[in-house]
């Protein structure tokens, strides 16, 4: 376990520890999460901000690697730093030199073995899609619009097969190769907000590669009828990423949050 003792004088000056970030942004302009070798990430403006907000090499660790133009309200993030400003300060000094659409919520100190992909937790992820004829402008970065009229009953019935533990090979990209594709779905709900905003909030411990997206794909097939809601259980069945429906564009996506089971640890 790790120590969160804090020293005093000139050793707390150089004690090491672990800050937790909670990361909220807008992923229009970004490469996604992860560093890329061309293009701009979330990963590499934090790095970068931080190193020159604390003068030192800063290395974050992401709970979530979102995709490119994928949107976040709770990401979580760590480094370690040997900075003496308080752990709690350091967001409200972060935002100051972030760019508008990156904005760190909170920051505090964990454990020293605490890592935000290794830590048991419930991730929450959201698919919004605009269900009318004609779009509307404010909505278009974080929202996908969608013509065709969608059965919402029919959604949510398909979504609740989608519960429990099941091998979701069926529902994740053919680029990557991974050899246990067994997740368990907490909830999976269809709703619909406002009169034509319809949501889907998928919540689990784990995802594969692109699974919301194809999960919101699937269910957007299904309420137009080109999917029936009982063939759900036969495309878990058949592990093949041809037998679900396309990949939802990544705009519509938005992270909500991750819940440890242990707190801050």
């Amino acid at each position: 376990m790790g120590n969160l003792t804090v020293c005093s004088g000139k050793a707390w000056e150089k004690a090491l520890k672990r800050v937790k970030l909670v990361v909220a942004y807008e992923g229009t302009r970004y490469c996604g999460w992860q560093l890329q070798p061309n293009g701009i990430t979330i990963e590499a403006v934090l790095n970068q901000t931080l190193s020159e907000l604390l003068g030192e090499e800063i290395q974050v660790v992401g709970a979530s690697r979102t995709d490119a133009g994928v949107h976040s309200l709770g990401n979580v993030a760590v480094f370690d730093t040997e900075t003496r400003i308080p752990p709690e300060k350091i967001c409200y000094a972060l935002n100051q030199r972030l760019p508008e659409d990156i904005v760190v919520q909170s920051s505090c100190q964990v454990l020293d073995d605490f890592h935000p992909r290794r830590c048991y937790s419930e991730k929450t992820y959201e698919y919004r899609i605009l269900n009318r004829k004609i779009p509307i402008p404010t909505l278009r970065r974080d929202t996908y619009f969608y013509y065709r009229p969608l059965n919402l009953e029919r959604m949510q019935q398909a979504a609740s097969f989608l519960e429990g533990e099941h091998d979701f090979k069926s529902f994740c990209s053919v680029r990557i190769s991974v050899e246990d594709t067994v997740r368990t779905i907490l909830s999976c709900t269809v709703e619909k907000f406002f009169k034509d905003i319809i949501t889907i909030r998928v919540t689990g411990t784990g995802f594969l590669y692109n699974m919301v997206r194809i999960i919101a794909g699937t269910l957007i097939s299904v309420g137009v009828g080109e999917i029936l809601p009982e063939f759900m259980p036969v495309i878990l069945e058949k592990k093949d990423r041809g037998a679900a429906g396309p990949t939802a564009p990544a705009h519509g996506l938005t992270m909500i949050g991750i819940e440890y089971g242990g707190g801050n640890r």
